[in-house]
């Protein structure tokens, strides 16, 4: 087992109405905020209100930064950044899922600066400190509200990647199931398979730690039980529970003490298919991840046997990852580029030039052009 340090000093407010708190939890930081969220399904969904009552009640004003989108841009970070300094925000509150948080996230740090965010996530500069960080909940799957994570996508650079900081994590989290009711049926899987995709990325990293293999594997067995439950039952509150429960241990740094680290090589060829066609970082990961694990099957063949074990009864490598596929089927997730409309020899061209120029690949698990080929190929068959 590696040394490590865990360290989450997010609160995390879970249940029934929890989000009656936000108004005291945001008093103690000051009187004006930003509010982040995205195209305006909390306005339709009463989350809005629910917010706004909060702050009106305890004296806080705030500006709204509306129209975050599913895949966040740097660039509209920078826009709301500045919108926070000039209304003199002394906190960000973000209400919405992985993309309106991981946004928040990176306006807390790039509004006391003067740099662009894509600075520090490009590696140019550090935070010397960051707005606190409310977060309202409302999509169970990327497990943004308790980690100092985030992924933004840069235009101009053509890239699409992950970066992280100890100012980062949300200062409060709030997770009422009850707010992910309205959440479509494909988000509702794609996040689902997102935090599968998490966990799957610490079992495949480096470092041998076997409670947090067990941690992992339970993760996993929670999705692959109440998952499809939930696509069928989508206003059943504890089901809602039990997968924002799950998604939020996927990556808040459990899964991860006493490794190396995770791999993320899975994430990183995900983010090139959103990246280039805009598709749905849960749908990238569900065709991703059965193609990396075809090409790793003899390196890793002890790793997916052991899996295979844990989940399906099974030691066969080629098995586990049929049954991998299988559930993802279930989960009405992707398996393959013809799936999401990538269906010509254009697209996919494009889309491993994209691969190939940006590296994609993980901290342990390198890839050649020539890999993100063969991966490609897997992505492709049917």
């Amino acid at each position: 087992m590696e040394n490590f340090t865990y360290y989450n000093p997010t609160r995390l407010h879970f249940g029934k109405g929890v989000v009656s708190k936000l108004g005291k939890s945001a008093k103690q930081y000051g009187s004006k905020a930003l509010l982040v969220y995205g195209r305006g399904s909390i306005r339709r969904n009463g989350i809005y209100d629910q917010v706004v009552d909060q702050l009106s009640e305890h004296g806080i004003r705030f500006v709204d930064f509306e129209g975050v989108k599913p895949n966040p841009l740097a660039s509209d970070v920078d826009i709301a950044a500045q919108k926070a300094r000039d209304f003199g925000a002394e906190m960000i509150i973000a209400v919405g899922g992985g993309s309106v948080i991981d946004s928040g996230k990176g306006i807390a740090i790039t509004a006391p600066s003067q740099h662009q965010v894509w600075d520090f996530f490009s590696g140019k500069a550090k935070p010397k400190k960051a707005l606190p960080l409310l977060a309202v909940l409302t999509l169970a799957a990327t497990g943004t509200e308790m980690n100092p994570l985030a992924v933004l996508q840069d235009h101009d650079t053509g890239k699409k990647i992950g970066y992280g900081h100890p100012s980062m994590f949300p200062a409060h989290s709030f997770l009422d199931p009850a707010n992910t009711f309205s959440v479509s049926r494909s988000y509702t899987s794609f996040g689902v398979v997102d935090l599968v995709a998490h966990s799957l990325e610490a079992w495949f990293g480096v470092g041998d730690a076997s409670l947090s293999d067990r941690i992992v594997t339970s993760i996993i067995k929670e999705a692959m039980e109440y998952g499809p439950d939930l696509l069928d039952d989508p206003n059943s509150y504890e089901l809602r529970a039990k997968i924002m429960y799950a998604a939020t241990l996927a990556l808040n740094g459990l899964t991860n003490n006493g490794r190396v680290s995770g791999d993320w090589g899975v994430h990183a060829l995900g983010h090139e298919m959103s990246l280039l066609f805009d598709i749905p970082h849960g749908a990238s990961l569900s065709i991703a991840y059965p193609a990396w694990l075809k090409l790793h099957q003899q390196k890793l063949k002890h790793r997916i046997s052991m899996l295979g074990k844990a989940l399906f009864d099974t030691d066969d490598d080629s098995q586990t990852i049929k049954e991998l596929e299988s559930f993802f089927t279930k989960m009405e997730a992707p398996i393959r580029l013809d799936d999401i409309g990538i269906n010509n020899p254009d697209q996919r061209q494009a889309l491993l030039q994209s691969m190939n120029k940006n590296k994609a690949q993980g901290y342990h698990h390198k890839l050649s052009d020539k890999d993100r080929e063969k991966i490609l190929a897997y992505m492709s068959l049917a």
